[in-house]
């Protein structure tokens, strides 16, 4: 399985950095993924639906760690296109905190 195509969407919120679609071997589309600045960087969170009780449960995600690098590798690269485009840098952006997030340099 290949990711076909991706077609990042960027939005200018705090933590929510873009949506994202996916196309998977020209055939099967997976659309409302998300990039997202969390407390380590940023990470792709796959579509979810808000349950009755609340909680968010995927609707689509891959099974094993191997198609997730394959499916994010391919997000943040063209993620970066856009980010050039606009004049910006996934690297820094990589590194920074999600706001509200403090790191006091203590790792234990």
């Amino acid at each position: 399985m290949k990711v076909t195509e991706v077609k990042v969407f960027p939005v200018n919120e705090e933590r929510l950095k873009a949506y994202v679609s996916i196309t998977l071997d020209d055939c099967f589309v997976v659309r409302d993924l998300k990039v997202i600045q969390g407390t380590s960087g940023l990470f792709v969170a796959m579509p979810s639906k808000k349950r009755k009780d609340g909680q968010f449960r995927d609707i689509a995600h891959p099974l094993n760690q191997e198609t997730r690098a394959m499916i994010e590798d391919a997000i943040f690269a063209e993620f970066e296109k856009e980010l050039k485009a606009m004049g910006a840098s996934l690297e820094n952006l990589k590194r920074q905190k999600a706001p509200g997030s403090f790191d006091d340099g203590d790792d234990y």
